[in-house]
């Protein structure tokens, strides 16, 4: 197969950052994505309706003129988050869901939620207005092992939550880890789980072995190949419940190469590319329009795109800038490891 024609994609996990950061960013997700989850972690973080009207503000101002992107707002969950605000955001279409972070999970995560019961009325109401709820999916308890911080925040925190809120619609981004997989495949409706990008490229020997490699460094870790091979058979499947959330993350390179390096990977430039290689080696290229295109906004009870964008497989590799160069820094493109030869027709 030499092109693919599918319904524009969009991504349901994206950090664009703010200020020169986000000029810098955003056209990478823009130029071939319609739309697109914005993570609320900035500095303060958006936890509130006008902020997140403001913010999408600064977005739209960032986006270049002739691009078509529509930014889906999210809020960032504290223990003092407003449930009238939540809804009326909801309801207004300002702001599409609600994102949980547990205290200290990630990046800019500091101010998210440390007692789980103390945003249930959020929550409840969040349910009965059909609100999806995207979850970080990790606990921070210092005695448990990063590599199995995703197993257990499911048994401690997600599935009690779901049996107690039965109602609540649940995305588990970045899913990392075969339970995860096979957890969100146990339930048959209000629970779905996005993929990143480098999750189904790299396991933990890419950050590790041969040397510490801090541009392979992203929350949640990456783990063990049996993992990576799970993660890449939920992903091309074409089951519902799987889609696409790139994560990308940028942070400059000063932030990442240094003696504790920002968690993120940068995927947003050659993301299409990578996905159509992998579904090329997974025998899946006609699966991959329901990962990117289709299965998302079924869960996020959106239109599918009407546009149409075309991937054409090239006899020459494709060249990738290594680096994009922002008003706040050089910052990183995530490299596959090997030669892509898919590309957007004409990109």
């Amino acid at each position: 197969m030499k092109t693919i024609t599918i319904r524009r994609p969009d991504d349901w996990h994206l950090h664009l950052r703010d200020g020169a950061m986000l000029e810098a960013v955003l056209p990478a997700t823009s130029a071939h994505f319609a739309r697109a989850i914005i993570m609320p972690n900035l500095v303060p973080p958006v936890v509130t309706t006008a902020d997140a009207k403001t913010y999408r503000a600064r977005i739209m101002a960032a986006l270049p003129k002739d691009h078509a992107f529509t930014p889906l707002m999210t809020l960032y969950l504290t223990e003092s988050t407003d449930a009238d605000d939540v809804a009326a955001g909801f309801a207004s279409g300002e702001v599409t869901a609600v994102k949980l972070y547990p205290a200290g999970a990630t990046t800019n995560s500091q101010s998210g939620v440390r007692d789980i019961d103390k945003v249930t009325p959020v929550l409840e109401r969040m349910a009965e207005i059909g609100m999806p709820l995207c979850v970080h999916g990790e606990v921070t308890d210092p005695e448990i092992d990063i590599f199995d911080r995703e197993a257990v925040f499911i048994d401690r925190v997600l599935d009690p939550l779901r049996r107690r809120i039965p109602g609540l619609r649940i995305v588990m981004e970045h899913v990392t880890t075969r339970n995860g997989v096979d957890y969100v495949k146990s339930a048959d409706e209000g629970l779905a789980a996005t993929i990143t990008t480098h999750h189904l490229i790299i396991n933990r020997n890419a950050i590790l072995a041969g040397g510490i490699r801090p541009h392979y460094y992203c929350l949640p870790v990456a783990k063990r190949e049996e993992h990576r091979l799970a993660l890449r058979a939920a992903a091309t499947s074409g089951d519902a419940r799987f889609f696409l959330g790139t994560d990308s993350a940028p942070h400059t390179d000063p932030l990442k190469e240094c003696a504790c390096g920002c968690a993120g990977v940068f995927c947003a430039p050659n993301t299409l590319s990578c996905l159509a290689h992998v579904f090329e080696q997974e025998r899946a290229l006609d699966k991959l329009e329901a990962f990117v295109s289709i299965n998302g906004p079924a869960f996020y009870r959106l239109p599918v795109n009407e546009e149409t964008i075309t991937l054409q497989r090239r006899d020459e590799p494709v060249a990738y800038p290594a680096k994009i160069e922002t008003g706040a820094g050089p910052v990183t493109v995530f490299d596959p490891m090997f030669p892509l030869y898919w590309a957007v027709a004409d990109a």
